[in-house]
């Protein structure tokens, strides 16, 4: 699976979902956003596995930019720096008397490692603008962290109050002002690139620094999943759409299976017996984690249906495909097992990543997602998201309660096709139907350069990965389209520049 090892998202650990479940006492835990690379770029890829900066090509350069810790104050350690990494290829490069453009790629709530050979819009576009390639790591992400590790920056008051999305693309605008300066671009246009989380930077960026990013391409960025836009149980309505269109056999197996689990889990040595049916790792401490971890897969397929192997077939194909008059759950583990492959035994409770840690920060502090469904309206159990539950939660593990509204507050999301026609400019707002994301992404072009491009078929981030041979023809013209449009953009801009140059424009 093309994202199978990064994004997600990483990805979405890009995928790696972890889901909502009040009524059992759990904490709600929104999923990730980002794809995975770890876990996509596998699947799109028979020559990449994962990578790290050490295995990039050589035309792919790091280097380290000594950025600001604070962009919106002037205490005394808000002038404490830290070193941002980022990655430059310059091999398309037109050069700066050509004043081709710059794509930069925003990076989301992971590591870049996975970047530049995961997300192949950026190389595969690249020759035929000429294009100067920048790769940026979102702050305490990946070697970016101003503190440390991960795990010490989020348990500190006072560092993890740096870490937001606003100070994010602070950065990047502060770090693109520089590479052009570097580069000697001061009139190539930026244009930025983010999928997902990143994606919803990449939008946001391009209406608070229009100055500084000619345009944007947020690819499935579900900017209105915040303050109730979108309702609740839209994620899971999608993967449950993707599994009754994929098997009805299938969506009706998985939607008995929960409350057997729990008749089972309920007996005496239930969960003994739930755990050796399901070769979990450890013995299951509630019937919980078994319904967490299937419904996280359940979702990661979904969201990740892309392809040629399109994962929601796999799983169905396994639970379908079970021996005739098997027992409902022996159907269930098959389908883990066509998925996940054979294994000696299944994590039920991997241990958090350290991009998982940072993403939980970022969802108790502004990234508030009221992701939930209700009971009977999905094929999943009932897991309504409880702001006030989610609240009491964060307050006690990090002390501060979230902010669910300022998410819309900063960046608007209410009203959006009223608001942003009359203001913004220049953002191609892409995804994939099959994609449970999509539920919050734009899908209605808003003004004629503020465009919705989707598939019926296309799944998380599915156009921003690199072209493969077996891409279907939907695909292609997805990714076409969005490349006119950028043209179109490019074009208007060096029209205007050489139009003010010469003192005629308007």
């Amino acid at each position: 699976m093309k994202m199978n090892k990064l994004f997600l998202f990483q990805w979405l650990v890009l995928l790696i979902f972890t889901k909502t479940s009040l009524i059992f006492s759990k904490p709600h835990k929104i999923p990730r956003l980002t794809p995975l690379i770890e876990n996509i770029l596998q699947d799109h890829s028979n020559t990449f596995s994962s990578s790290t900066n050490d295995d990039l090509p050589k035309e792919f350069e790091t280097y380290y930019y000594k950025q600001t810790l604070d962009h919106f104050n002037y205490g005394p350690k808000s002038y404490s720096t830290f070193k941002q990494r980022y990655i430059i290829n310059s091999k398309y490069w037109g050069g700066s008397n050509s004043s081709s453009p710059i794509f930069a790629y925003l990076g989301a709530e992971s590591s870049i490692d996975g970047d530049p050979l995961g997300v192949g819009f950026l190389t595969d576009f690249a020759p035929q603008f000429k294009a100067l390639l920048v790769y940026m790591e979102h702050r305490y992400y990946g070697e970016s962290t101003p503190f440390k590790t991960m795990e010490e920056a989020v348990k500190e008051e006072d560092n993890r109050g740096y870490f937001n999305s606003a100070q994010a693309i602070a950065d990047y605008a502060e770090l693109l002002l520089h590479i052009k300066e570097k580069y000697s671009a001061k009139n190539s246009p930026i244009i930025v690139i983010g999928g997902s989380y990143g994606g919803m930077l990449a939008s946001w960026f391009r209406m608070k620094y229009p100055h500084i990013a000619l345009g944007a391409l947020a690819s499935s960025a579900p900017i209105l999943y915040f303050d109730n836009i979108t309702p609740q149980n839209g994620y899971y309505s999608v993967v449950s759409r993707d599994f009754k269109e994929a098997s009805k056999s299938c969506y009706h197996t998985i939607r008995k299976s929960w409350a057997i689990i729990d008749k089972i889990a309920s007996r005496k040595s239930g969960l003994s017996y739930l755990s050796r049916k399901f070769k979990t790792c450890s013995k299951l401490n509630d019937s919980f984690e078994l319904k967490d971890y299937l419904d996280s897969m359940y979702s990661e397929v979904a969201q990740y249906n892309s392809p040629p192997s399109y994962p929601v077939t796999i799983v169905c194909g396994g639970i379908d495909g079970a021996p005739k008059g098997s027992h409902i759950l022996d159907r269930i583990f098959a389908g883990i097992v066509a998925y996940r492959g054979t294994s000696s035994c299944y994590n039920m409770n991997p241990k958090p990543s350290e991009t998982g840690l940072g993403w939980r920060w970022q969802t108790c502090s502004e990234m508030v997602m009221p992701i939930g469904r209700g009971e009977n309206d999905t094929m999943f159990f009932s897991a309504p998201f409880n702001l006030n539950n989610f609240i009491k939660d964060c307050k006690k593990k990090y002390g501060v309660s979230p902010r669910p509204h300022w998410i819309t507050t900063y960046y608007g999301g209410n009203d959006i096709k009223l608001i942003l026609q009359r203001f913004a400019s220049n953002i191609i707002f892409s995804n994939g139907l099959r994609d449970p994301y999509s539920s919050a992404g734009v899908l209605q072009d808003i003004s004629h350069s503020l465009q919705a491009v989707h598939t019926r078929n296309g799944s998380h981030c599915l156009d921003i990965l690199s072209q493969e041979s077996t891409d279907p023809e939907w695909l292609t013209m997805q990714r076409n389209t969005e490349v006119k449009i950028i043209e179109g953009w490019i074009t208007k801009y060096y029209a205007d520049l050489n139009a003010l140059k010469k003192g005629k424009m308007h």
